[in-house]
C-alpha cells in the first residue's frame, strides 16, 4: 500500500511541472537558509561543552553599580577573591586563577633566538588544569605549576619554540617572557596537548601563577587589594555534584558582604562556562544571543513563507483533483486512506527540496563567507545535516500538507464528480485562508524591506557626518606596549623628516576607537567645585594638528605632564561661560593637580551611538604605544604605507605591526549593523521571491479557472483593461491590507534600532509608502502577465465546447 502511495505520489508530482516547481523552488530555499542557521547555532553552542563536568564550572564575574543606579558587568576579579574562594565556600570543589597577558616578548635563551610577542601567554595555577582537563605528554600534571618560575606549554608552543624535540626533551629548558611589567624566566616542567575542540581557552603558554608572588609584580597587576579590579584576572571555580549556580552567587554575597563591606556597590556572581562564548571572551569572538535569536526567527520566516505558499496553491488547486477524489471515493477509498495519499505527495516534494536545500546552503555559506566566524566549518553532506533535512521534511508534510489532505479527502462522491466544492451563498474556508496566508506573506517581505530601508538610510546618514577631526591620509601602527621610551620617539622624528610626512604623534589613543578611560575631575570654579566626569584621553602636543582638531582658545600644551586640553562639552559641564574662562584653572583627576592651557571643539571619540563626553586631553608619555602618521595628500597612500612600514620594522625588527588607514577603524564601528542590514536585505530578497513564487502559480491557476467568464465579458463588450483591472482588484485589496499589517512592526523594530544612535534620522515614512507602492506594482506586474493572456484570447477558442 505504502508503494502504491509514492507511486501514484511521484507520477502527480511529474504531471504538474508548474506547480512542483513553484513548490520545490520555495521549501528549498526556505530549508537551505535554515540548514546554514542551524549549523551556525550549533557551532556557536559548540564552545567548551567539551570539558569535564562542565555544568558544574563557572567562571566568577564582577558587578559594580555606577551612578544613577546603572551597573556595570565585568569577567574580572580582584585578586584576594581568587585566594579565599575555596576557603569560605565548602562546596567549592576547584579553584582556576588566571592572568592574561597582553603583547609578551618572548625568547629562548639556550639558542638566542627571539619568537616574537604573543597574546596567548597567561599566568595559571594548577587548579586551572584540574578543571581544564588536557592530554599530559610530559611533565606532572599534579604539581608542574606548583612552584615559582615553572611553565606549561602546549603541544603547538613546543613545535614552534623547540621545533624537532620530544615533550620529554624539553623538560628544564628555560624560557623568557618579556612583558610591560617585568621579564620572567621559566622551566618548562610540562607539555599538554592543544584542544581540538571549538573552545576559547586558545592561550598556548601557561607561567605558574606563584611567579607573581613577588610584591612589585602583585602590585603592577592590581592583585593586592580588594578595591582593584583588573580585567585580566579571571577565576574559575568547578563546584561540588550536589550544588549550583543558586548556591554559588548566594556564597559570593556573602563574602562581598564580609570583604567589602554591607554597602558595598561591588557584588560577584556566577557565570556558567557555557555562557562564556556569549559574554566577555579573550579573543574578541563573542557571539550576540540576541543575534542569534534574531537569525533563528528570520530563518523560521521564511520558511512558514514557503510553507504558507504550498498551502495556498494546493487549496486553490483542490477543484483539479476532485474528481480523483470523487472516483477513489466510489471504488473504496476511505478518508484516511485519501489522507496518506496527499501527505505522502507533499513529503515527496519535501524529499526533492531537501537535496535542492544542499546546493543553496553551499551558496548561502559562500556567499555570508565574511559574517560566519573564522572557525566555522561544515559540510553539508553529513549525518547531522541529513538528519535535520529529514525531520524538516516531515515537519514541512505535516505543516504544509495536513490542511489540503484534510480539505480534499472531505469532499463528497457524487458532488467531487460534478466538480462541486461548496454550496452557493456559504462561507468557503479555503478562499478565505488562501487571502489570509497571502497577506501574512506580503506582511513579512514588507515588513523585511522597510526595516532594509530604514538601516540604509540610518548608516547613510552616520557615514555623511562631520566626526570633528579630519580622516583622510592618517595611518597609526601599533608599537610595543611599555617598550623603549626613547625607542619610539627617534622612529617618530625619523618618520617626521620623510618627505611625504606631513606630521607625526605618538599616544595611547586613536583620535575615534572603542576603547574608552573614564575618571572624575574636579574643577575649583567661583569658590565652589565642580565635579565632572570625564573621557580621558593620554596624547602628545601634536596630536591636535596631526588629527585636525580645531583649537577653541588658548594653546596647545608642551608635553608637560600638567598642561591639559579639555572639549567644548567640558565647557557645558560647567559654569564656565565661554572657552576662555576656563584657560589658567587648575582642574583634579587621580589627585593631582593640572593646568588648563586650551579648549578644543567636539570630536567624536567613540561612535556616533554616544553622546561626545567631556573630555580631558593629558600627556604621560611612559604608556604611548601608538603612532599616527599624517600623510601628504599628493603623495601615493599605498607607496607611503610600504616605507612607513619599513621604516618601523628596522626599529622594532622583532615585533613590527603594519600600519592602518584610520578610515578603516571608523567603518569597523558599525560593523554589525552592516551585518545586520545584510541578512535583512537577503531575508527581504528571500522572502519576496518566496512570495512572488507563490503568487505566480496562484494566480496561474485562478485566473484559469475564469477564463469562460473573461470569454463572455469580452463579448458583451469589455475591453482588455477593463478585465485586468476586475482579476487585479482582489491582489490590490491584498496588498494594501498587508502593507497596513506590516506598518506597525516596521516601525517598532525600526525605530528599536534607531535608539541605538545618539545621531539619528527621523522616521523615513516616505520610505513605507515606496515600499507598499513597490510591492503592488510587482504584484500587478505577475497578475497583469497572466490576465494579459486571457484577456487576448479568442473567446470563441475557449466557449466552443459549450
Amino acid at each position: 500500500m505504502l508503494k502504491n502511495y509514492f507511486t501514484i505520489a511521484i507520477r502527480n508530482i511529474r504531471r504538474n511541472k508548474l506547480r512542483t516547481l513553484v513548490h520545490v523552488l520555495g521549501l528549498s530555499l526556505g530549508m537551505g537558509i535554515c540548514l546554514v542557521i542551524f549549523h551556525v547555532v550549533l557551532h556557536a553552542y559548540s564552545f567548551d561543552r567539551f570539558h569535564a563536568d562542565s555544568d558544574r564550572i563557572y567562571r566568577i564575574n564582577t558587578i559594580s553599580e555606577w551612578e544613577e543606579g546603572s551597573t556595570f558587568k565585568t569577567s574580572g576579579t580582584n585578586g584576594p577573591l581568587g585566594e579565599i574562594i575555596d576557603e569560605e565556600l565548602s562546596f567549592v570543589k576547584e579553584k582556576g586563577r588566571l592572568y592574561t597577558l597582553y603583547e609578551t616578548m618572548i625568547v629562548i635563551p639556550e639558542e638566542n633566538k627571539v619568537i616574537g610577542r604573543s597574546d596567548k601567554v597567561a599566568f595559571a595555577n594548577q587548579g586551572f588544569f584540574r578543571i581544564f582537563q588536557r592530554k599530559w605528554l610530559s611533565g606532572n600534571e599534579e604539581t608542574a605549576l606548583d612552584e615559582p618560575f615553572s611553565v606549561v606549554i602546549t603541544e603547538s608552543s613546543l613545535e614552534k619554540y623547540f621545533p624537532g624535540q620530544t615533550p620529554n626533551e624539553v623538560l628544564g629548558k628555560e624560557i623568557l617572557w618579556i612583558d610591560a611589567s617585568d621579564s620572567a624566566f621559566a622551566q618548562v616542567k610540562g607539555v599538554v596537548a592543544d584542544f581540538t575542540e571549538n573552545t576559547d581557552f586558545y592561550f598556548t603558554d601557561f607561567i605558574s601563577f606563584e611567579t607573581i608572588a613577588s610584591k612589585e609584580r602583585e602590585d603592577w597587576l592590581g592583585l593586592h587589594s580588594w578595591t582593584n579590579l583588573n580585567t585580566m584576572s579571571q577565576l574559575f571555580v568547578k563546584l561540588n555534584a550536589n550544588s549550583g549556580k543558586q548556591e554559588l552567587d548566594k556564597g559570593l554575597l556573602s563574602i562581598s558582604k564580609k570583604h567589602l563591606g554591607e554597602d558595598s556597590e561591588t557584588t560577584f556572581i556566577g557565570e556558567p562556562l557555557a555562557e562564556m562564548h556569549f559574554s566577555e571572551n579573550y579573543d574578541d569572538t563573542t557571539v550576540s544571543k540576541p543575534l542569534l535569536k534574531g537569525l533563528i526567527y528570520i530563518g523560521i520566516i521564511i520558511l512558514l513563507l514557503a510553507c504558507l505558499n504550498f498551502i495556498n496553491l494546493e487549496t486553490a488547486l483542490a477543484i483539479n483533483k476532485t474528481k480523483e477524489v470523487g472516483i477513489r471515493k466510489t471504488l473504496g477509498s476511505n478518508r484516511p486512506q485519501l489522507i496518506y495519499q496527499f501527505l505522502c505527495e507533499t513529503f515527496v516534494m519535501a524529499l526533492i527540496a531537501s537535496i535542492a536545500a544542499l546546493f543553496f546552503a553551499d551558496m548561502f555559506k559562500n556567499y555570508f563567507s565574511d559574517y560566519l566566524p573564522k572557525s566555522f566549518e561544515v559540510s553539508f553532506i553529513d549525518l547531522q545535516s541529513l538528519a535535520f533535512l529529514l525531520v524538516n521534511s516531515l515537519v514541512l508534510t505535516f505543516v504544509s500538507g495536513i490542511y489540503p489532505a484534510i480539505v480534499l479527502s472531505n469532499y463528497q462522491p457524487q458532488r467531487a464528480l460534478k466538480g462541486e466544492l461548496h454550496q452557493e451563498y456559504k462561507f468557503s474556508i479555503g478562499v478565505f485562508l488562501r487571502k489570509n496566508l497571502a497577506v501574512l506573506q506580503f506582511t513579512a517581505s514588507i515588513t523585511f524591506i522597510i526595516l532594509v530601508l530604514v538601516l540604509s538610510s540610518q548608516l547613510k546618514f552616520i557615514s555623511s557626518q562631520p566626526l570633528g577631526f579630519e580622516k583622510e591620509a592618517l595611518l597609526y601602527t601599533n608599537l610595543p606596549f611599555m617598550g623603549d621610551r626613547n625607542q619610539r620617539e627617534v622612529l617618530a622624528e625619523r618618520i617626521k623628516n620623510e618627505s611625504y610626512v606631513e606630521s607625526v604623534s605618538l599616544s595611547n589613543n586613536l583620535v575615534s576607537s572603542n576603547s574608552i578611560w573614564t575618571s572624575d575631575a574636579y574643577l575649583m570654579m567661583d569658590s565652589a567645585e565642580t565635579r565632572v566626569n570625564v573621557h580621558i584621553m593620554n596624547v602628545d602636543s601634536a596630536f591636535v594638528s596631526v588629527n585636525g582638531i580645531r583649537l577653541l582658545a588658548g594653546r596647545k600644551p608642551n608635553n608637560k605632564q600638567n598642561e591639559i586640553l579639555v572639549n567644548r562639552n567640558f565647557i557645558n559641564a560647567t559654569t564656565a561661560l565661554d572657552p576662555e574662562t576656563l584657560i589658567g584653572m587648575n582642574l583634579n583627576f587621580r589627585t593631582e593637580p593640572h593646568v588648563i592651557v586650551g579648549v578644543v571643539e567636539n570630536f567624536n571619540a567613540r561612535n556616533l551611538k554616544e553622546e561626545i563626553m567631556p573630555m580631558v586631553l593629558t600627556y604621560n608619555p611612559d604608556y604611548f604605544f601608538l603612532l599616527t602618521v599624517k600623510v601628504s595628500s599628493s603623495h601615493n597612500l599605498s607607496y607611503a604605507k610600504q616605507e612607513l612600514e619599513k621604516l618601523t620594522e628596522e626599529a622594532f625588527p622583532y615585533e613590527a605591526s603594519g600600519f592602518i588607514f584610520l578610515d578603516e577603524v571608523l567603518e569597523g564601528f558599525y560593523e554589525s549593523d552592516r551585518k545586520i542590514q545584510g541578512v535583512l536585505s537577503f531575508a527581504a530578497v528571500i522572502s519576496i521571491l518566496i512570495s512572488i513564487l507563490g503568487l505566480f502559480g496562484l494566480s496561474s491557476f485562478t485566473i484559469a479557472q475564469r477564463t469562460k467568464e473573461v470569454s463572455i465579458r469580452k463579448i458583451l463588450g469589455a475591453g482588455v483593461f477593463q478585465i485586468i483591472a476586475l482579476i487585479s482588484k482582489q491582489y490590490v485589496i491584498l496588498v494594501l491590507t498587508s502593507f497596513a499589517f506590516a506598518a506597525f512592526p516596521a516601525y517598532y523594530f525600526g525605530k528599536e534600532w534607531l535608539m541605538e544612535f545618539a545621531y539619528r534620522i527621523d522616521m523615513p515614512y516616505s520610505q513605507f509608502v515606496l515600499v507598499g507602492v513597490g510591492v503592488l506594482c510587482l504584484t500587478l506586474l505577475v497578475v497583469g502577465f497572466h490576465t494579459l493572456h486571457v484577456a487576448r484570447s479568442n473567446p470563441a477558442d475557449i466557449l466552443k465546447s459549450e
